[in-house]
């Protein structure tokens, strides 16, 4: 068993998994018209995860002129040139089936907030940090002898 497994992971693809259940993603994916090839993007919502190692799949779904569309994609597939992720989302469920009878905004799955937050954060943090001085937090008191020694 341990031999098929080696021989997988010679066709499986680095750091693939980044993206979960919910997420709006979009995925290049290599499509051959005759001798021809090009890349084809394909964006959606991630609606189902299943399988494992090389057999992993995802499925994407999005509504192309009113009617919905859902492509279900191998992970580890050659065809598949990049997957970008659009925007996070903030689900309970691992299969979100019950996205295909909603219709117009009720479709649309919560964005996850945290990672904003934590972004804003760490925007603040940059800008704080240059901006205090040691000298200034040990002169903030006002004492007798600070005040005599301005004069």
């Amino acid at each position: 068993m341990n031999e098929v497994r080696e021989i997988e992971k010679e066709y499986m693809k680095k750091r693939v998994r980044h993206f979960h259940v919910g997420d709006t993603i979009r995925v290049y994916v290599k499509v051959k018209e005759g001798d021809r090839e090009r890349v084809q993007v394909f964006e959606g919502t991630v609606i189902a995860m299943k399988g494992g190692g090389i057999n992993e799949s995802f499925t994407v779904r999005k509504i192309s002129y009113g009617i919905g569309v859902e492509r279900v994609f191998p992970l580890h597939s050659p065809l598949i040139k990049k997957i970008d992720i659009k925007r996070k989302g903030d689900v309970r469920r691992a299969k979100l089936y019950y996205l295909r009878e909603r219709i117009g905004k009720a479709q649309i799955v919560k964005e996850l907030e945290l990672e904003k937050e934590q972004e804003v954060k760490a925007e603040e943090v940059k800008v704080e940090k240059p901006i205090v001085k040691e000298s200034k937090t040990e002169n903030t008191e006002q004492t007798p002898e600070n005040t005599e020694q301005k004069k």
